[in-house]
């Protein structure tokens, strides 16, 4: 059987991606320093994967986690805007400098596919929506923008340069079980859900009219799946999301209604880094990938809600067995 390493995969997506290829029968070996990630999250699958404790700015080790392997998956990052902006050097050393350590490894041990999680964020200040891979990126919001396409341009120069087969793929939003909603970082969807479930009016940074294609877990991982599987993608840019956008005040609407909540929202100044409008053309993934989101926005808010009030019950009942 194959062996895929995934990189992050102690993380909300690098956890999902393991878990899935667990079900398929692939051997995996995931490495992870925990900066984000949580053991809690492999807990159940520890048996099953070779974990590895370690860093990707540390190139000796990518080289020995990168033996054997047929395709690795890219996940590892510094991945919030905000922190990226508070920490440039930090989001620079994990994200593009990790990102060269590993497509190094991979050349030498002749991996045969290389998938490197990308991101929306490097279309920036282009104005224009939906996103096609064909647009300019004007990644000048974030240093964590311009780190992902710097990763990007190391994949393809790795693949027109050395050979390596290389995909990027540019996710949307991802959304849905294990997202962390206690970070100070954490992402919109379960920050809102953790706020309102608690019974606290959640703040809405700008006037909510900003707009994202919010993306389910699953369906990026199908997406990820597809491309370490699918030939003849070698050197492609693609975009993961829905092809569909919702404005933030639009969402904090639609878990209002779903949670019976009536807290009114308050609003404080827009975030560094925060675009106006993102949304996917996923037109490509459909063609090359044969990628078709299952799940729409109201059905991937159920399953979060869901997945986060038994992780909220089973913490209850961990702190008071009795």
């Amino acid at each position: 059987m194959a062996r895929y390493l995934v990189t992050g995969g102690a993380g909300f997506i690098g956890s999902h991606v393991v878990e899935t290829l667990l079900k398929r029968g692939k051997r995996i070996r995931v490495l992870d320093n925990f900066f984000t990630g949580k053991r809690e999250n492999l807990e159940t699958m520890r048996g099953d994967v070779e974990l590895i404790e370690g860093d990707v700015r540390d190139s000796a080790l990518c080289r020995e986690v990168m033996n054997g392997v047929e395709a690795a998956i890219h996940l590892a990052a510094l991945h919030e805007v905000v922190r990226s902006v508070e920490c440039p050097m930090e989001t620079h050393e994990v994200n593009v400098t990790g990102t060269l350590n590993l497509l190094m490894s991979a050349r030498e041990a002749g991996v045969k596919k290389f998938v490197f999680a990308s991101s929306s964020a490097v279309y920036g200040e282009n104005p224009a929506n939906p996103r096609t891979e064909s647009m300019r990126p004007a990644p000048t919001s974030s240093p964590y923008a311009v780190s992902k396409l710097a990763g990007e341009h190391y994949c393809q120069m790795f693949r027109s340069l050395y050979g390596l087969d290389t995909v990027c793929l540019r996710f949307f939003n991802v959304y849905g079980p294990r997202q962390d909603a206690a970070s100070t970082y954490a992402a919109v969807i379960p920050k809102f859900i953790s706020l309102l479930l608690a019974g606290t009016a959640p703040t809405i940074y700008g006037d909510g009219e900003q707009s994202r294609d919010f993306t389910f877990i699953m369906d990026c991982v199908s997406a990820v799946l597809a491309a370490c599987e699918v030939p003849g993608l070698s050197g492609m840019v693609l975009n993961v999301g829905t092809g569909h956008r919702t404005t933030v005040n639009q969402l904090c609407a639609m878990l209002q209604t779903v949670l019976h909540t009536d807290l009114i929202p308050t609003y404080a100044p827009p975030q560094p880094g925060d675009l106006p409008h993102d949304q996917a053309d996923i037109e490509q993934a459909n063609r090359f990938l044969s990628y078709r989101p299952q799940y729409d926005l109201a059905r991937g808010l159920q399953e979060t809600i869901r997945s986060m009030r038994r992780s909220e019950a089973l913490a209850k009942s961990t702190t008071n067995p009795h």
